[in-house]
């Protein structure tokens, strides 16, 4: 596939394979928000902000592991690179056995961290190749049609870990409750975390059949050295990735993105309990309703980009719509102000199409090196949801009033680069 025939036409296979490969993704990130109330109980976890260290665990991965992956890539091509990181996943779902049967959440949060690896090889390569497949300035439409993909898996998990473990926690909670010894106790909490087997396994296994199953089907090398790394560039061919100032405003963008994406879909389950008058059906599938908003976002998005506004012109409405739902979200009550967070979904849902590539825009022989610096920025994810547990759980600061102090700057950040921060080192 040469230049001209990427810059007029989205190739269709690696769309579909990466619209899988987004499904995974989604499928394994968005669990979180189920292990985040099942890791309290099962654990015996005495702080929401202990709890919170399930989404530190598999997003501070991004930052570790997204250089060395894209190293990685530069070896043995986008391929292998998207087979292997289907086989790291399996190997962190495998993990989650031995640490029901240890009852060691160091061991679990190892396992998610484990999964983290595999995801952050996984972001590393589909980010940059489905942005390269087809027309850089469509690239937002081609993410949001994977997005899409992305967010009903990210619907699916906590629907099916919710009926298969959160269920048996609420069961298992009242149990606690009464028990009379710490054995007892300690019984029910062993049985708790015999739940995680079985889907656990079945992940496992999933994920094994489709790794083999990649690894055999023609999937076409995308040479990104081949790229022109002068485009809208401000002085000529660049020699290092640090002449790119843009890349690492995007980076710090993706880092606030995530952040809020993890506030909004992980965060709203235990920020629903402090609700108290929020009902359990709403509680225990409370990322199911952020993903959901995102779904309708995706599909405004694929619609609209680049048809009727610029990837920019969305990212900005987005942020906007962002902080009111926030801000609203902190001056209502019950559920009212569930679904103002539920609502973010919407406002979160066109910010990475259109932050990812922008920030990876013109890079040529840099895009792999660049794209992990984007990936980075994932750790936004595993940082935001502590700044917010420490407020709460430390500060005390009011639950609903350190959600808006966390919310807010992210969002105005991201209104900067929108803005200004994806001309930075570009011509006017």
């Amino acid at each position: 596939m040469n230049p001209n025939q990427r810059q007029n036409k989205t190739a269709l296979l690696p769309m579909i394979i990466c619209c899988a490969l987004f499904f995974i993704l989604g499928f394994v990130t968005w669990a979180n928000g189920s292990l985040i109330p099942f890791a309290k109980k099962a654990f015996d976890l005495e702080t929401d902000l202990q709890a919170y260290l399930v989404t530190f665990a598999s997003y501070i991965a991004y930052f570790f592991l997204a250089i060395p992956s894209s190293w990685m890539l530069k070896k043995i091509g986008f391929h292998n690179g998207l087979v292997l990181s289907l086989v790291i996943l399996g190997l962190g779902s495998l993990l989650f056995i031995p640490a029901a049967e240890k009852s060691s959440y160091v061991l679990f949060l190892l396992a998610i961290f484990v999964q983290g690896s595999g995801m952050a090889l996984l972001q590393t390569a589909v980010n940059p190749y489905l942005s390269i497949i087809g027309p850089i300035d469509s690239a937002a439409q081609r993410i949001s049609i994977a997005g899409f993909c992305n967010k009903t898996a990210g619907i699916i998990a906590p629907i099916v870990l919710g009926s298969l473990l959160l269920k048996g926690a609420n069961a298992a909670e009242t149990r606690l409750a009464q028990a009379a010894s710490e054995l007892e106790k300690q019984t029910i909490l062993n049985e708790l975390l015999d739940q995680l087997h079985a889907p656990y396994i079945a992940l496992a296994v999933v994920l094994a059949l489709l790794a083999v199953l990649l690894k055999f089907m023609k999937l076409p090398e995308v040479n990104v050295e081949e790229e022109d790394v002068t485009e809208n560039l401000s002085a000529g061919p660049k020699k290092t990735i640090f002449s790119y100032p843009h890349l690492f405003l995007g980076a710090l963008a993706i880092f606030f993105c995530v952040a809020v994406e993890v506030m909004a879909g992980d965060i709203i389950g235990t920020y629903a309990r402090e609700l108290g008058t929020v009902p359990h059906v709403f509680r225990d599938n409370a990322t199911a309703f952020t993903l959901g908003f995102m779904l309708v976002g995706y599909l405004i998005g694929i619609i609209t980009i680049p048809r009727f506004i610029s990837q920019q012109a969305a990212l900005r409405i987005c942020t906007s719509v962002g902080i009111l739902f926030s801000a609203l979200s902190v001056f209502t009550s019950g559920v009212v102000s569930f679904w103002f967070v539920a609502l973010l979904g919407l406002a979160n849902s066109l910010m990475w199409p259109a932050i990812f590539p922008l920030g990876i825009k013109g890079l040529g022989k840099f895009t792999k090196t660049g794209s992990a610096i984007m990936i980075m920025g994932i750790a936004g994810g595993a940082i935001w949801p502590l700044v917010y547990g420490f407020m709460k759980d430390k500060l005390h600061i009011d639950f609903q009033h350190a959600f808006l102090y966390a919310m807010l700057p992210a969002y105005l950040y991201i209104v900067y680069f929108a803005s200004a921060g994806h001309k930075v080192g570009k011509k006017a």
